[in-house]
């Protein structure tokens, strides 16, 4: 109810209670309402003194002391003298009185006029309070209807396509996939159409459907990539009014400008920039759509029901999961204390911990629960290539640097995890004048704080062990942490393999001479995944998925966000080098849990004699590895100043598709790979050795 309204109504019922229901209206008594003969003249009721006068915020007030002499109900009585009713001249005096047989006034008249006129303004007002109710069953009337047409057509188109897709025989494969992969497109594209029209969380979805490539056909998740960038935008209007709301104060009192189009605007927010009125900073300013307020619970609940509709008629894809998670995200999301707090969280752990990486994340200055100010730091998007050409920034740089602070996210000690990072929350700005080791020439720009979680250590330690068996090609004990991480059994582990490289398990399980994990992925590849996921493989998958950790689904969406931001990047190097930073953090999480059991042997106390050889094992065992990739890092180096930065391990060159061959000939270009494929398996077999 607007506050005007309610304003209103609750003043009309004080008059009418104190001045009609304590003091009814009678022809004789005291309790009528009768011209006062105090110096005023206000009106004046018998029965409890008290003055009534205009005002301007109401039809009427009430007061304990006297009303100014040119009240206007001290000047008029409440009706008009073509009816009869007294009116007071300039003198008070009243003239042109109306009487009844008995030549007495008649109250009986005052009476129906207040209440008319109380009737009438209750009516004003719960016409505005309803109006409100009643448009907002209609738009979630309409809303709920366009989810639901959507999901009946979706449904049914799926059932009629599966039926006839059984009723073709075995040797018309391409058929099936036809009609499959058609009526794929046509569901994608009408629910695309109910997202945005339907805003707020719903693009928020299908945003992180986009993503999951390893569990979604691709008609479904390129489909939906548009809505990493097109988003709904709110009036400045509603802002201005939602700022009053959570502050108590104008936006103008607060700044000095503030752009009336936002620079940039998400599923859940927009962003402005504004100027402090006090200090003249330039700022940036989230702001939260004022709608999701009044929408969010309802688009929770329709969330929720489609995909319990989708498990009602197709059981074996339950993906109850999905809004499951929305459930627990979303509220965090929706709170900027709580991203206010990731950031500080966040700067404060690369501050100390990892100081060297080029990572800026905006100071926050103070936020709300819907707004958010922040220092104002801006660069331009990760996939925008010719602003990274034209600035000499190195592609290859930025792809590892992305490696290493998000890898620092999942395996260092303490440090929080975003679980959101695609190309939208992340920029990249050119900054001459860092000179460090790496020789980087950039900064990372982070934004979007909202959806954090904290990784256990011991799912950590576990999730390190499973990607150093994941990068040796070791199945048995790729099974067995898969089971400390996932909880998933033998017979599904493949399945999560695949599913967290997002690579065929084939190349997972390869020898190291074949490549593994770091050989860079083939469209074959590609299309054999796809195949698979058609042949029933997506099945077990949305199974699998539903009953793993829901910190391991976050953990999988960021892997698959990562792993998009660097196929963005087209770089000359292919993953060889995203696997060996990988490697190196997790041999370092390794060393640390070793450090803690050899503590342990030593009652607590590290450096005792029986330690000294486990201490020194596992210290020689790192520091081997570090070297090793340390060497790498070092031959890449040499290798862009000899102007040979376009070799890579077979992979896809920066444009077109095509491998990329060194200027140095045939047999130099072979005599470098044999280099590096011997560097790759004896640093391997190192990683083996640590990790057992």
């Amino acid at each position: 109810m607007p506050s005007q309204t309610s304003f209103a109504l609750r003043r009309l019922q004080q008059t009418l209670n104190q001045h009609v229901s304590n003091a009814p209206l009678r022809r004789s008594g005291t309790g009528r309402i009768r011209v006062g003969t105090n110096a005023s003249g206000s009106w004046t009721c018998a029965s409890c003194r008290s003055q009534l006068s205009a005002s301007s915020s109401s039809s009427f007030s009430t007061s304990a002391s006297p009303t100014a002499p040119n009240s206007t109900l001290a000047r008029r009585s409440f009706t008009s003298s073509s009816k009869g009713y007294s009116s007071q001249n300039s003198n008070g005096s009243s003239s042109n009185s109306h009487s009844n047989t008995n030549g007495k006034q008649n109250p009986n008249r005052t009476r129906r006029t207040v209440l008319y006129a109380t009737t009438g303004g209750l009516a004003t007002a719960g016409l505005f309070t309803f109006s409100d109710d009643i448009k907002y069953t209609y738009e979630a009337t309409e809303r709920t209807g366009r989810v639901a047409s959507a999901l009946v057509k979706c449904v049914n188109d799926y059932r009629q396509t599966l039926n006839a897709r059984d009723k073709l025989g075995e040797d018309e494969q391409e058929e099936k996939a036809r009609l499959l992969n058609e009526c794929h497109q046509r569901c994608a594209d009408r629910t695309l159409e109910v997202l945005e029209k339907s805003g707020g969380i719903f693009i928020k979805l299908g945003q992180h459907l986009s993503a999951m490539n390893y569990l979604l056909p691709p008609e479904w998740t390129t489909t939906f990539i548009p809505l990493q960038d097109k988003c709904p935008v709110s009036s400045f209007e509603s802002i201005e009014r939602m700022f009053l709301e959570d502050t108590g104060t104008s936006l103008w009192d607060y700044f000095s400008e503030f752009s009336r189009e936002p620079i940039g605007a998400a599923s859940l927010a927009q962003v402005h920039l504004a100027t402090i009125k006090e200090t003249g900073q330039r700022v940036a300013v989230k702001v939260q759509h004022p709608s999701l307020q009044k929408w969010a619970p309802l688009d929770m609940r329709l969330t929720s029901t489609t995909f319990k509709t989708l498990k009602y008629f197709f059981p074996e894809y339950d993906l109850e999961w999905l809004s499951s998670e929305v459930e627990i995200s979303l509220p965090k999301e929706l709170d900027f204390t709580c991203e206010a707090e990731n950031a500080r969280r966040t700067a404060s752990h690369f501050s100390v911990h990892a100081p060297q990486l080029p990572l800026l994340i905006p100071d926050v200055l103070w936020a709300k629960k819907r707004l958010l100010v922040m220092a104002c730091e801006s660069g331009a998007r990760l996939d925008d290539l010719s602003y990274m050409d034209s600035h000499n920034i190195d592609r290859d740089e930025v792809s590892a640097t992305l490696a290493r602070i998000f890898n620092e996210m999942i395996f260092g000690e303490g440090a929080p995890l975003h679980c959101d990072p695609h190309g939208g929350n992340i920029a990249i700005r050119h900054n001459p004048s860092r000179n460090n080791r790496a020789k980087t020439n950039f900064d990372i720009i982070l934004y979007d704080h909202g959806l954090y979680r904290d990784i256990p250590l011991p799912l950590r330690r576990s999730y390190a062990k499973l990607w150093l068996a994941i990068i040796d090609g070791d199945i048995p004990r790729m099974k067995t942490y898969v089971k400390e991480v996932a909880g998933i059994g033998e017979d599904k582990f493949p399945l999560f393999a695949s599913a967290i490289t997002g690579r065929d398990f084939i190349n997972v399980v390869s020898a190291t001479d074949a490549g593994g994990v770091m050989k860079p992925k083939e469209a074959s590849e590609q299309k054999s995944m796809s195949t698979a996921l058609q042949e029933g493989l997506i099945v077990d998958l949305v199974q699998m998925l539903g009953q793993v950790p829901r910190i391991i689904l976050l953990i999988l969406k960021t892997n698959d966000l990562t792993r998009a931001l660097d196929e963005s990047l087209c770089t000359s190097q292919g993953p060889v080098r995203q696997f060996l930073i990988l490697a190196r953090y997790c041999m370092r999480t390794v060393f640390n849990e070793q450090l803690e059991i050899i503590r342990g042997l030593g009652n607590g106390k590290l450096w005792t004699l029986g330690n000294v050889p486990r201490l020194v094992g596992a210290w020689w065992e790192m520091v081997r590895v570090e070297v090793k990739l340390e060497v790498f890092e070092l031959w890449l180096r040499v290798k862009r100043a000899l102007g040979l930065g376009g070799f890579t391990l077979g992979g896809p060159a920066a444009a077109g598709g095509q491998q990329q061959v060194v200027p140095v000939g045939r047999k130099g270009q072979r005599r470098l790979e044999k280099e590096v494929e011997r560097e790759v398996e004896e640093m391997r077999r190192e990683v083996k050795v640590a990790a057992v």
